[in-house]
């Protein structure tokens, strides 16, 4: 078995079924640069001792990414198990791609278009939301680093997944959160960061849990939707719910049916781990339990 404390991974993102947990993230040791390897994943009946990593994904000769391989999630629709990631390659844009498999634990393979965000476009962190009408959504991170970036943009899906519809749907700007912190790219580019979008529908509003850079580091905010559906408007918080050099969330709920955040930190390679805290939902807030992990 393997402790929590010994996983290096980036962009936790946990699922639970009959009973056992799924953990996922970026888990190459050096996510940044070189030849990405692929995902693996974790299982656990606690959240704190894991059996060996499984190797869920493994890109072949024709996959189109070659780099970054980027923040993983699972998503079962419709029967069928999806994970939804980030990808680089020479001379393409960032982009996220949809992965299929009959099990959380793979093999997956690549499923329908090759990229489901624009192509023009520098794209990240691609979740999955489907509405109260059944409509599935892409929801991404355009990044900062290209000009018009900083934002959280929606995209229909086909009813399988199969690629994209319709022309991306601007849904917010981090510009526009009173805690996120103007930085300069080496490009000359400034802007502010987007990172890992998580959609959340509550007691009372449908939140979006994303991350930025604050005044005190790598950060993680809420955002919620004033008519509750995709298209908002979306109103931000004023204060991170999380602000200790941490991020890349998503919320779960556990065995017990209580409310946990998901995140990595610190958010420094290769010193990230994963850190589970336990929240609330108050109906008109989401507030966190422990300041500090659990365990």
């Amino acid at each position: 078995m393997i402790s929590r404390h010994d996983i290096q991974i980036r962009d936790p993102f946990v699922y639970l079924e009959d009973g056992i947990y799924y953990l996922y993230g970026t888990t190459d040791r050096d996510c940044w640069k070189g030849p990405a390897e692929g995902f693996d994943a974790y299982v656990s009946q606690d959240l704190e001792s894991f059996m060996p990593p499984v190797r869920v994904f493994s890109p072949d000769q024709q996959f189109w990414g070659r780099e970054n391989f980027w923040a993983p999630e699972l998503h079962r629709y419709r029967q069928n198990y999806y994970l939804f990631a980030s990808f680089k390659s020479p001379g393409c844009c960032r982009a996220t791609s949809i992965l299929k498999a009959d099990s959380p634990l793979g093999p997956f393979r690549p499923w329908g278009d090759e990229r489901v965000t624009p192509d023009d476009q520098e794209c990240l962190d691609g979740t999955l939301h489907v509405d109260a009408d059944g409509k599935p959504w892409l929801v991404y991170c355009h990044e900062w680093v290209q000009e018009g970036g900083g934002t959280i943009c929606a995209r229909m899906l086909r009813q399988d997944l199969s690629g994209a519809t319709g022309e991306p749907l601007l849904l917010l700007r981090a510009s526009d959160a009173a805690w996120t912190k103007r930085i300069r790219h080496s490009s000359g580019i400034q802007g502010h960061v987007t990172d890992g979008p998580f959609l959340y529908r509550g007691k009372k509003k449908l939140w979006m849990l994303w991350s930025s850079l604050s005044g005190n580091g790598y950060a993680a905010g809420l955002s919620f939707s004033v008519s509750g559906m995709i298209g908002g408007p979306w109103v931000h918080m004023d204060k991170p719910l999380y602000q200790g050099d941490g991020g890349h969330g998503m919320f779960f709920k556990d065995i017990s049916g209580a409310l946990k955040l998901a995140l990595h930190a610190p958010n420094r390679t290769p010193f990230e781990q994963p850190h589970f805290i336990s929240a609330e939902d108050r109906g008109d807030e989401i507030v966190l339990l422990h300041e500090e992990e659990e365990g």
